[in-house]
């Protein structure tokens, strides 16, 4: 019997997904559950498990290449002897594919679907290697460990759970790069300006001149971006004093705490107050969700925007915000986020503080009703309540809203709040 393995929808909104690398080849020998192929879907690379034992007989996408959710991308034959048939047939598909090219995928996948999506970051063990006799390690790792012959068995991950990951394979190959600091965004401290930023910026063409196609991440933005401009929003400016929440900073920064995590805690303690900012437009209904989860914007080095997400961040002290949200950075950029993980947030934040930017719009996300966007605490002259001049560090915030759901007086209303709170009251986020 000759089965199909069909690109998986990863995430709700994949219409099509990138073979990023074949893990197996053609008339390799394939066990239930094993990872044969690992996708690139929207936002995140996930390796797929076979439902079925037998042989690879032939890949019908090649790595490198999209195929629609849906589509078969390789064959899977139970003996060795069926492997010539299913070359036949996977030879006459491909002569007859031009002519049904232009009709639409389907959504869904067949009942007899041969792949399952297992992300990896999920499944690893902490002793780095294996899980069903598989050696658990990154898309690059392992193409790495091809490229300079290095075996992923003798390895130890150093990546979450124990992954292995391409820093590993390059140090084992003799071609180990100075490591580089974590890219945790975070915003000025009081005592220096605004430092370069940690994160990447999208990369740029090559060659002057040369177009560049779309990456599956940039692609995905570009889908979204289109759907906001469908919802009517508007902008609230406020002006904050970060005097208070700079000299917190100071303090506990020694303990892991980042800015960034600050910043979400103290958005998610207001959003207490204020429902209704976390609520979103659904089925022309207002859909409160159950948790506060912020969504932080994230720039990824290869280009396009991933918003991991904090959920319930209210309920979290800010020393565990603050790890959760380095690792979320970290498997973010490693494209080993699980969907729930970018796509679960109720209100948005996007910070260029750290690039010096002192104030911009952000795009409301889809599915969100709002999205906070931060720019840089500078040192401002300013009156004091005594007449006087001095000088205070302050930001300027500027909230987009669905007005289908929010008000601005709601908005304002929010900033407010938001103000007060790390003006006069930063340390109870400590509590």
């Amino acid at each position: 019997m000759i089965n199909e393995v069909f690109m998986p929808a990863l995430s709700s909104t994949m219409t099509e997904g990138k073979i990023v690398s074949w893990v197996k080849s053609p008339g390799d020998k394939v066990e239930k559950g094993e990872t044969i192929v690992v996708v690139e879907s929207d936002k995140a690379d996930m390796d797929v498990e076979s439902f079925y034992e037998g042989f690879l007989a032939t890949i019908v996408v090649p790595a490198g290449e999209n195929a629609p959710v849906g589509a078969a991308i390789a064959l899977i034959a139970e003996t060795e002897a069926e492997i010539a048939e299913a070359k036949q047939r996977a030879a006459g598909s491909s002569q007859s594919a031009p002519a049904t090219a232009s009709t639409p995928a389907p959504t869904t996948q067949p009942q007899e679907t041969a792949v399952s999506s297992a992300p990896a970051a999920a499944t690893t063990q902490t002793n780095g290697n294996a899980r069903n006799g598989r050696i658990v390690a990154s898309p690059r790792a392992r193409k790495l460990a091809k490229e300079f012959n290095v075996d992923l068995n003798a390895l130890q991950g150093s990546g979450p759970h124990g992954r292995i990951v391409a820093e590993d394979v390059e140090a084992a190959a003799g071609r180990a790069k100075p490591a580089t600091p974590a890219a945790t965004p975070t915003v000025p401290t009081p005592a220096t300006a605004p430092t370069k930023p940690a994160i990447a910026t999208p990369a740029m063409p090559a060659v002057a001149g040369q177009k560049v196609p779309l990456t599956t991440l940039q692609n995905a933005v570009v889908r979204n971006m289109l759907v906001s401009l469908e919802v009517p929003t508007y902008h609230v400016g406020y002006t904050i004093t970060t005097d208070a929440l700079d000299k917190l900073y100071k303090q506990i920064k020694s303990k892991g705490v980042t800015m960034t995590a600050l910043l979400a805690k103290a958005v998610a303690v207001t959003l207490q107050k204020h429902p209704l900012l976390n609520a979103s437009f659904v089925d022309n209904s207002i859909n409160y969700p159950a948790s506060i989860n912020i969504a932080v914007a994230v720039a990824m080095d290869d280009g396009g925007l991933i918003t991991p997400v904090l959920r319930g961040a209210d309920q979290m002290d800010i020393y565990s915000l603050s790890r959760a949200w380095k690792d979320l950075v970290d498997r973010a950029r490693s494209k080993q986020l699980q969907p729930e993980e970018y796509n679960s947030g109720t209100f948005a934040v996007s910070n260029l503080g750290m690039f010096g930017v002192d104030r911009f719009d952000a795009i409301l996300p889809p599915g969100m009703g709002s999205i906070l966007a931060i720019g840089a605490s500078l040192p401002t002259v300013v009156a004091t309540a005594d007449g006087m001049m001095g000088v205070k560090r302050q930001m300027q915030v500027n909230i987009t809203c669905d007005h289908r759901v929010i008000y601005g007086a709601h908005a304002a209303a929010f900033l407010k709040d938001l103000a007060t709170l790390i003006e006069t009251n930063p340390q109870s986020l400590t509590l």
